[in-house]
């Protein structure tokens, strides 16, 4: 899938595992460009683009500290459109890192996924 085709990859730089996937790519020689939505922003068509092709539950990070603080009346009932809101209000709660590997999208770090995205 990613063999000669654009890479962006969607984060923090501060987050351990942005810092893992990242150390990935550049030892495998995977050029990329980075996009820092903390400090860049992110706008909400990407990520309804993103929803659409991976799902909003693999996009929100449920398992970080921003969406366990959120009150319960956020978190219930999580459509889409609540869900692309939320991560537009709060973008720490995207799932990390995005790949974008041409019209693909890969959502979090696995070394295997990325071996076989890039083999």
């Amino acid at each position: 899938m990613g063999a000669g085709k654009p890479v962006v990859m969607y984060g923090i730089k501060a987050c351990d595992t942005m810092k893992k996937a990242r150390a990935w790519l550049d030892q495998h020689g995977v050029a990329y460009d980075f996009h820092d939505y903390k400090s860049r922003g992110i706008d909400a068509a990407r990520l309804a683009g993103w929803a659409k092709k991976v799902g909003v539950e693999r996009l929100v990070n449920k398992a970080g500290t921003t969406f366990k603080k959120l009150p319960d009346a956020d978190k219930a009932d999580l459509t889409e459109a609540k869900a692309i809101r939320l991560m537009l209000a709060q973008p720490s709660m995207i799932k990390r890192p995005v790949l974008e590997i041409g019209d693909a999208v890969v959502v979090g770090f696995s070394p295997e996924t990325y071996a076989k995205t890039f083999g």
